[in-house]
């Protein structure tokens, strides 16, 4: 049997491969829109839930690799026909927390899903900074931004290969934690399982978690799918 390292292979994209930038963004947008991958229905519940365009989402999703790419921090995994069929998109910035709408048009329904990560993101750096008596600055923290899979085989190990890639370039270069909004219990149970993250609690001893059933935009996510959106870190 052949092993993953064998059917696909990773590379950490840089801002010349303008081709595979866009091959990572289609495979990002599908897979949080929704993909049928071998019969099974891949999707990000919060984009189903809001009813989000591909071709939005794929702008959205082209624009944040174009800007984050020479970081260093996005990886592919492709296929012997040099599809992409997984990626894995991060970057080093600190939490931004803009605090008001900035999508427009029939993407609108966007700043639903901005919001809820920056509820969370906004109590995460309450608690470091409670705890560490500073901010958090750039260049610190590994944040994993979007996981996205259209792999048909060996799906959890194409996830797998895809984490260590970054984490471990994220500790070589010095830097202290890995962290990441998790949007339903599967990515959870994925982050957990492969990449040794837990969920963060903070110094109340609370999970940080935007609960769906409190947002009515979100409360028709049924809590099987996901509760809500955790905070989940791993130190280095």
């Amino acid at each position: 049997m052949e092993t993953t390292l064998e059917l696909y292979t990773y590379e950490i994209l840089t801002k010349e491969q303008t081709t595979l930038i866009q091959k990572a963004a289609d495979c990002l947008a599908r897979s949080f829109v929704g993909v049928d991958v071998s019969g099974k229905w891949v999707q990000e519940p919060m984009v189903g839930q809001l009813k989000l365009r591909y071709e939005d989402f794929y702008k959205f999703t082209k624009d944040y690799l174009d800007s984050t790419v020479e970081q260093g921090y996005c990886v592919v995994a492709q296929d012997r026909n040099h599809n992409v069929v997984g990626v894995l998109a991060g970057d080093t910035n600190a939490p931004e927390i803009i605090g008001e709408d900035v999508f427009e048009g029939s993407f609108y329904d966007m700043n639903v899903i901005l919001h809820v990560l920056e509820d969370v993101d906004k109590r995460f750096m309450e608690d470091y900074k409670k705890r560490n008596g500073k901010e958090i600055n750039d260049g610190e923290l590994l944040h994993i931004f979007m996981l996205g899979v259209t792999a048909t085989s060996n799906r959890h190990e194409v996830i797998q290969q895809l984490g260590n890639k970054l984490i471990t370039k994220a500790s070589s270069n010095g830097l202290k934690a890995v962290l990441a909004e998790a949007t339903n219990s599967k990515s959870v149970r994925v982050l957990e399982k492969y990449h040794n993250m837990e969920k963060y609690k903070d110094l109340e001893g609370n999970y940080i978690v935007h609960k769906y059933q409190d947002n009515s935009r979100l409360n028709g996510i049924h809590a099987n799918i996901a509760d809500g959106t955790y905070i989940l870190i791993r130190e280095l």
